[in-house]
């Protein structure tokens, strides 16, 4: 039985989105958390977390949920600079190199975090970057993140409908895009063996 059966009160709904502003593409978390903020009508009953780094500082945040959704910056995917990919956990837990830019895998994270108490449930959406090691801080995403922004927002509010949360809609259905899904339950793109998210 999984955490969310055994739940008997509302789900608890965490939005976390990780990156550095300081480092060009690697902002694209925190830039997707404030155009969370920015909707009307945004659920109150869904945190949108915003952090610096995917490291174990988010062991005190992640047994908070029920359900947690991931944005965060990936690399080496294979894809082109600003696709938006979707996947699990599951689809990376045996990489053995970190695929996130920020040294730490997910897949870790998680493991410490299973040993404290039940993980909640975790879907990730990712963009592909294009620059997340500037020379010098840089603040600003490369054209092709910061046009897959609309697309990362619009996927965060698909996968929360899935859990029959009122969320708002930032634009009409028929014309989104949707997220690559590393499971090829959407379509046939894959990550590959060691890209980084």
């Amino acid at each position: 039985m999984s955490r969310i059966e055994k739940h008997p009160g509302p789900l608890r709904v965490g939005v976390l989105c990780v990156g550095n502003i300081l480092m060009r593409d690697e902002g694209v978390g925190p830039r997707v958390a404030a155009a969370l903020r920015a909707l009307p009508d945004w659920p109150g009953d869904v945190e949108i977390l915003e952090r610096g780094v995917m490291g174990m500082a988010l062991l005190a945040d992640i047994p908070r949920f029920d359900v947690l959704v991931v944005v965060d910056a990936v690399d080496k995917t294979g894809h082109a600079p600003g696709t938006v990919l979707s996947f699990t956990p599951d689809d990376i837990a045996s990489d053995t190199v970190s695929r996130d830019a920020h040294g730490t895998r997910l897949a870790d994270v998680l493991a410490a975090a299973a040993l404290i108490g039940p993980l909640p449930q975790i879907q990730c959406l990712g963009v592909q970057v294009l620059d997340l090691a500037p020379e010098n801080f840089s603040i600003g995403l490369t054209p092709p993140v910061e046009a897959a922004l609309p697309q990362l927002v619009q996927g965060v509010l698909d996968l929360l409908a899935t859990f029959g949360l009122p969320v708002p809609q930032t634009e009409p259905a028929a014309s989104r895009s949707t997220p690559n899904r590393a499971s090829g339950t959407v379509s046939a793109a894959r990550l590959p063996p060691n890209p980084r998210p």
